[in-house]
């Protein structure tokens, strides 16, 4: 967490203001409306008697007169706890239970043949069963088509090598890490977004208490990665934001405004950032192919803020300057980089001779004629094995019981169950007549139900208002929402929603910096602000522990596990 000033306890306990412009060049936060920057406060650099009578809180002149050291331990003891607590969540009691859950049984098993053999293979029936007994080596050298691309599996795979297979904490380990990590790089945007330690803090606290993201990090399925992936190229996005608005800066103050205003602008090669972007992009796409979707939203973003940073430089093509001179530069930056990244992923697949579809394209005269003959047949075979997952993909719609419609996901409507198992007395240590142990994805609601509402609240302010930060959000909900919208009649589940709850706990942590308030605000504003949003951190805390058998198949009394099921379609 960067230093901020010595006596500006806004920016540690409050967020920075927002700029009045959406899509401003202005990364810093700084508001082009009344001239003052983000960090620019009434009580930065006031003497401590002139703030006893500062309209903020106690708190506010307390931090104000803290040495630059003691802010700076402080400054970093919320997130450090924080990051104790996501590890706490994600790693104790990893290996429970003992056997494979939900769709475990499919990318465990791949996982393990991947790393062994270079591609998935097939099993033998009962697979399973041996299996979870320590027979992990009975894998067949037939290849199995497989309807992920390999990446996240490589990951999981990677994860189970120390072990040797046997050990369900390193079926888990790598997700597990993967969960640990997003918290701390969402706290970091966070950071970069409201210039604010303790919304950051906020912000990384919910994600590790959150159901649906200590679920999502204790099981063995993909989506985490994809998560993960996103949120770097997210943050790249953010970063590279603030790096091309500098670069433009330059190129306009060395050709003065008046010679700025009868160009297109330059076209910026050198953005290291939106190249890691790509690089992230490419490799959640390599995870699941929804990852595309986050390449797609974010490329048009930069679009649009290279086109609006431009305007506000005073280059009077700026349209045109953006659509033929950066569009074609930004694209040569990203796509062919993030297709690269995707292709490498099945590095395991071209090295052997065995994979589905392997040599499709070298037998039975499948090889393509006419305009498309150039293309290699390694190539050749993947496209064929890519179209037929794709093929796959549509069509899915055989019905499972826990399958949620998207027009429901933001509800919390049906979360997927990925365990659960009956115990009578004596058993597991049930000490009642009968009773339960669940692994099921329900986020904790107060959490979840309140960044539904933030997100709407955020719409409201981006119409309203234009703010950068809040379409940055705004956009990143989108991007991993919207598209699922067009697959309606697909079968889909709840836990695909861990891709972009990122963005709906920033969007709650927008909302909850707009209660909190800062120290300019009058003292019972201020007040107000603070101890409405304490109490609504202790209770989202007390729910999480409330909540937290249902997150790691703990056994408990049968009923005491259905109070947990608050809607009847927990069940």
């Amino acid at each position: 967490m960067s230093q901020t000033n010595p006596r500006d306890f806004d920016a540690v306990l409050s967020n920075a203001p927002l700029s009045s412009d959406l899509l401003s060049s202005d990364p810093d936060g700084s508001s082009d409306s009344d001239g003052s920057s983000g960090s620019d406060t009434r009580a930065a650099g006031l003497t401590p008697a002139a703030l006893d009578s500062h309209e903020g809180s106690r708190l506010d002149r307390w931090w104000a007169t803290r040495s630059p050291l003691t802010q700076r331990w402080l400054g970093w003891a919320g997130p450090a706890i924080v990051v104790l607590v996501a590890a706490f969540t994600r790693l104790v009691g990893l290996g429970h239970p003992a056997s494979l859950v939900f769709d475990e049984t499919f990318y465990v098993k791949d996982s393990w043949t991947l790393v062994n053999r270079g591609y998935e293979t097939q099993w033998p029936a009962e697979a399973d069963s041996l299996f979870n007994s320590g027979h992990v080596n009975i894998f067949l050298n037939d290849p199995s088509f497989v309807v992920h691309p390999p990446l996240g599996k490589w990951l999981i795979g990677l994860g189970m090598l120390p072990s040797g297979g046997e050990d369900p904490f390193g079926w888990r380990i790598a997700t597990a890490l993967v969960g640990i990590l997003a918290v701390i790089v969402l706290m970091l945007i966070a950071k970069k977004l409201f210039g604010s330690t303790v919304l950051a803090t906020i912000a990384g606290l919910l994600m590790a208490i959150d159901g649906n993201a200590i679920v999502m990090s204790r099981v063995a399925l993909l989506d985490n990665f994809v998560m993960i992936f996103v949120l770097l190229g997210v943050g790249a996005m953010l970063l590279d934001r603030e790096h091309s608005a500098t670069r433009l800066a330059l190129w306009v103050s060395r050709r003065g405004t008046r010679g700025a205003a009868t160009e297109w602008g330059p076209a910026l090669w050198w953005r290291p950032w939106l190249m890691l972007a790509a690089v992230a992009f490419g490799a959640a796409a390599a995870v699941k192919w929804n990852g595309l979707y986050f390449l797609a939203a974010f490329a048009v973003y930069s679009l649009i803020v290279d086109a609006l940073a431009r305007r506000r430089a005073g280059i009077s093509f700026w349209g045109s300057g953006t659509l033929f001179k950066q569009a074609p530069v930004s694209f040569l930056l990203t796509v062919p980089i993030a297709l690269l990244v995707y292709l490498s992923s099945w590095s395991g697949w071209f090295l052997s001779d065995n994979g589905y579809d392997r040599n499709w394209a070298e037998t039975d005269s499948n090889a393509a004629t006419g305009f498309f003959s150039w293309v290699p047949l390694d190539l050749q075979s993947l496209w064929h094995f890519q179209s037929s997952v794709y093929s796959y993909h549509v069509g899915e719609s055989r019905p499972h019981p826990y399958q949620a419609n998207p027009l429901t996901w933001l509800l919390l409507i049906r979360p997927t169950s990925m365990f659960y198992e009956n115990f009578a007395r004596g058993e597991s240590g049930c000490l009642a007549d009968a009773c339960g142990a669940s692994i099921s994805g329900i986020a904790n609601p107060i959490i979840w139900w309140a960044a539904t509402a933030a997100l709407l609240y955020l719409v409201y302010r981006l119409a309203r208002y234009r703010q950068w930060q809040t379409g940055f959000i705004v956009m990143g909900v989108a991007a991993g929402y919207l598209p699922w919208l067009l697959y309606l009649n697909r079968t889909v589940f709840q836990f695909y929603t861990i891709v972009f709850e990122p963005y709906l706990i920033l969007a709650l942590v927008a909302a909850l910096g707009v209660i909190l308030g800062s120290s300019d605000d009058d003292r019972d504003r201020r007040l107000s602000g603070i101890g409405v949003v304490a109490v609504f951190l202790v209770v989202a805390i007390a729910i999480s522990f409330y909540f937290w058998p249902l997150w790691t198949g703990q056994t408990i009394d049968y009923e005491l596990l259905r109070l947990r099921w608050w809607l009847p379609t927990w069940v």
